[in-house]
C-alpha cells in the first residue's frame, strides 16, 4: 500500500494531471517490479509515464530506504581507480537524474584533497578533469537545460596553499555566494600542513535520500496505473507459459504478502504480469534463483554515520580526503546537511567497511550470503553500542584532517545496508541492467543510484523490441525533454513535507531532509 500521507498528494479524480498514454493502440501490458529502491522506483516512473500498468512491490514501509548515499557523483572524482570513460558516464547519468529529481540536489561544491601520506599527486587527476569539462560543455551545447552543475568552465577549480592561507584570514559568511566564500571555512578548519596542493574543488553536489524517496513516491502517486505496494514481501515467482496457435507467451506469477496489522492476518495474494523486473538491491540473487538465472555477483554491507557539529560556523562544502580503500588510511568523506548535521564515510574496516562484510555468490545460489549479524542489522537496526563506537571512530578519523571536528557529537542512527556488485570486481562503479528477452525478465543492478534512469531507458528499448510499447518517438517525449508530470504538480514545499515525514519515520533528524541550497 502507498503511504496514506503520499496518497493525500495524488491529484483529485476530476483533475487531469495524468498524461495521456501514447501507446498507439497496443494492448496495455502489466509490468511487475520487485524492489522499490532507487532503481525500482525510477524504472516505475519511466514505465508509468508510458502508460504501462506498473506494480512495485517493496518490503519496507516506503520507497528508497536503502544503503548509504549522499553524493551526486557527477564526474566520479571520488574514484581515482576507475577509467575516465566511466567518469564521463557518471557525469551524463548525474545530469539526467538531477533533471528527473531536481528537488533532491543540494548545490554546494566538493573539495578533493590528497594527503601527504598518499602516493598519488593532485596533478594526476588533471587530464581526467579536463575531459570532464569538455564532456560537460558538449552536453550543455546539445541542450542548455543540461547545465545543472553550473557553468562548464567552472566545473573544477584549483586552490594553492598560499590561496588557502589568505582565505583562512577572511571572515566567514553565513550563506556563500562565490567559490572563495565556500572555501573560507575549509581554509580555517582543514589541517593544510597534512595535504598536498593544489586542492581540487569540483561541482559535484549533494544528493538527499529523504527527498529522493519523497520525489519518487509523489511522482508515482500521479498515475492511476502505477500501483505501489509497500510493506509487501514477495514469497515466490513462477513462470506462466501459454501456447496459443503455435505462439508461446511467457508471463510471470508473483505471490506476495502484505504486512498484517496487529489484529488481522495477511493472506498470500498473486498477480500475473507480462514482464518481470528484478530491482531487489542486495537481495537480487533471491529472485534470480527463483527465475532460474545463474549469475556472478557480490554483496557488501556498508555504513555511514550521522554526527552533529556546530563548529563549522555556517555552510561548508563536502570534503573528501583521498586514501586507499580498505586500508587503515582509506578515504574520508565529510558530507554536510543543514543545521550542523554531517554524514561520515571512512573507507576503512573500522568505519564504513567491515572485515567480513563482502560476500560472493556460489555455484549453488546467485544470492551471496553475508553474515546473519548484518542481515539482522538491516532488518532490525543497529546495536546501540556498536553504532556509538563506530560513529566515534568516524569522528576521530575526520578530526585527523579537520581538528575542530573532534567536538562533534554522535547521533543515534546510521545510513547502512547491503550493496550489490555485479560480477567479481569490487571496484565497479558503473552498471545498469541485464535483459533476458526470451523469458520477459530484466534485472536492474545499479552500483550507483545515478545510473537508474539509464537502466530504465534500456528496459524501454527492450519493450519497443518486444512490441510492448510503440516505437513512435513521440512516446518518449517526456524522457527526451524531461517533462515529468509530477514536477508540474508538486512544489518543493510538498517534497519538503513528505521528506520530513520520512526522515522522522526512519529515526533521523528532520534537518537532514532539507537542502542548504536547491537547484
Amino acid at each position: 500500500m502507498t503511504h496514506p500521507f503520499i496518497e493525500s498528494y495524488a491529484p483529485d479524480a476530476h483533475v487531469s494531471a495524468e498524461p495521456k498514454a501514447l501507446n498507439y493502440g497496443l494492448p496495455k501490458k502489466r509490468v511487475g517490479i520487485i524492489g522499490g529502491g532507487t532503481a525500482g522506483a525510477t524504472i516505475a516512473i519511466r514505465l508509468a509515464a508510458l502508460g504501462l500498468e506498473t506494480y512495485v512491490l517493496e518490503k519496507k514501509k516506503s520507497l528508497i530506504d536503502g544503503p548509504p548515499m549522499c553524493h551526486l557523483h557527477a564526474g566520479g572524482n571520488l574514484y581515482r581507480e576507475i577509467p575516465d570513460e566511466d567518469c564521463i558516464d557518471l557525469l551524463k547519468q548525474c545530469i539526467d537524474i538531477a533533471r528527473l529529481y531536481p528537488h533532491t540536489i543540494d548545490v554546494r561544491p566538493t573539495v578533493f584533497a590528497v594527503p601527504k601520506r598518499d602516493d598519488d599527486a593532485p596533478e594526476d587527476l588533471f587530464p581526467r578533469l579536463n575531459k570532464l569539462v569538455k564532456a560537460y560543455s558538449e552536453l550543455v551545447e546539445q541542450d542548455s537545460a543540461n547545465k545543472v552543475l553550473g557553468e562548464p568552465e567552472h566545473y573544477y577549480q584549483l586552490y594553492s596553499y598560499e590561496q588557502m592561507l589568505k582565505l583562512a584570514k577572511q571572515k566567514q559568511v553565513a550563506k556563500p555566494t562565490s567559490l572563495d566564500e565556500w572555501m573560507i571555512p575549509v581554509a580555517k578548519h582543514l589541517d593544510l600542513d597534512k595535504l598536498k596542493f593544489p586542492l581540487i574543488v569540483a561541482q559535484e553536489y549533494g544528493w538527499n535520500i529523504f527527498r529522493l524517496s519523497a520525489s519518487a513516491q509523489l511522482a508515482l502517486a500521479q498515475y492511476k496505473h502505477a500501483h505501489v505496494l509497500t510493506s509487501t514481501s514477495v514469497k515466490n515467482v513462477s513462470p506462466v507459459i501459454n501456447t496459443n496457435k503455435d505462439k508461446q507467451t511467457h508471463k510471470w506469477c508473483i505471490e506476495y504478502q502484505s504486512e498484517p496489522s496487529l489484529d488481522e492476518q495477511s493472506d498470500t495474494q498473486t498477480i500475473e504480469v507480462d514482464y518481470l523486473i528484478n530491482a531487489c538491491g542486495f537481495q537480487t540473487g533471491i529472485i534470480d534463483d527463483l527465475v532460474g538465472v545463474d549469475v556472478k555477483r557480490m554483496v557488501e554491507f556498508k555504513a555511514s554515520y550521522i554526527t552533529h557539529w556546530q563548529g563549522a560556523g555556517g555552510q561548508i562544502p563536502e570534503i573528501i580526503i583521498y586514501g586507499n580503500r580498505g586500508t587503515p588510511e582509506g578515504m574520508a568523506q565529510l558530507t554536510p546537511y543543514p543545521n550542523g548535521y554531517f554524514q561520515i564515510h571512512g573507507m576503512t574496516n573500522n568505519i564504513t567497511l567491515f572485515n567480513d562484510g563482502l560476500a560472493d555468490a556460489t555455484p549453488m545460489s546467485a544470492q551471496p550470503k553475508i553474515p546473519n549479524k548484518y542481515l539482522h542489522c538491516i532488518k532490525n537496526g543497529w546495536d546501540e553500542g556498536a553504532l556509538q563506537t563506530r560513529t566515534q571512530t568516524a569522528i576521530e578519523y575526520v578530526a585527523e584532517f579537520v581538528p575542530a571536528f573532534k567536538t562533534a557529537s554522535t547521533q543515534n542512527n546510521a545510513l547502512f545496508g547491503g550493496q550489490q556488485i555485479p560480477g567479481d570486481d569490487d571496484t565497479l562503479r558503473v552498471a545498469d541492467v541485464s535483459l533476458y528477452s526470451h523469458i520477459n525478465y530484466a534485472r536492474a543492478e545499479n552500483v550507483k543510484a545515478s545510473s537508474t534512469l539509464i537502466a530504465a531507458d534500456q528496459i524501454v528499448g527492450e519493450f519497443i523490441k518486444l512490441g510492448i510499447i510503440s516505437s513512435d518517438p513521440a512516446v518518449n517525449y517526456h524522457r527526451s525533454t524531461h517533462q515529468w508530470s509530477y514536477l508540474k504538480h508538486n512544489s518543493g514545499d510538498k517534497i519538503d513535507e513528505v521528506a520530513h515525514m520520512l526522515a522522522h519515520e526512519r529515526g533521523f533528524p528532520i534537518d537532514m531532509a532539507e537542502l542548504n541550497n536547491s537547484l
